[in-house]
């Protein structure tokens, strides 16, 4: 799982000043084509981005560090967002990028602990991420046969606990 480009957050990003930086290493390099890979936090910047893209290369030019030319010919900045979260929380798409693979990997993490719960006899609780969306934890129990599931979609009623621990000790 995880990521093979390795992405990561920006801070410096979220400021003018980092936007302004990205903006003059994109000039600098030549880069007219930006595809954006990733959840609400990078789209979000990406669309602050596209807004503020003229802004930043004038104020790049004003500060001399790219000239009048330069201006016009990255005027344009061609942005692409694919939603990448394994969430899959994201409307009109069947599967986010990230979704599957992380699925994947919580089927090879139970499937190697059933072998401890079966020889040692034992219940194992497992949580796995999604934030509000019960995507992964739903197809997850499913495709593994779990005997419980909790998902933020559908919290548990008064008294789970007791009904969980008989469900569970049969």
């Amino acid at each position: 799982g995880g990521t093979v480009i390795g992405s990561a957050r920006c801070k410096s990003f979220r400021t003018r000043e980092g936007r302004l930086q990205a903006a003059f290493n994109l000039v600098q390099r030549g880069i007219t084509n930006l595809c954006v890979i990733g959840g609400d936090g990078s789209l979000t910047g990406a669309n602050l981005f596209r807004e503020e893209w003229s802004g930043l290369l004038e104020e790049l030019a004003q500060k001399g560090k790219i000239d009048a030319e330069a201006v016009k010919k990255y005027a344009y900045l061609n942005i692409v967002g694919m939603v990448g979260s394994i969430d899959n929380d994201f409307c009109g798409t069947d599967m986010t990028i990230g979704t599957d693979s992380a699925l994947h990997r919580i089927i090879e993490v139970v499937d190697a602990i059933m072998t401890t719960a079966q020889s040692h006899q034992r219940t194992f609780v497992l949580e796995v991420m999604g934030r509000h969306c019960g995507y992964l934890a739903l197809v997850s129990a499913l495709a593994c046969g779990a005997d419980w599931v909790f998902i933020p979609e559908y919290p548990p009623e008064e008294g789970w606990e007791d009904t969980m621990c008989v469900k569970l000790s049969e």
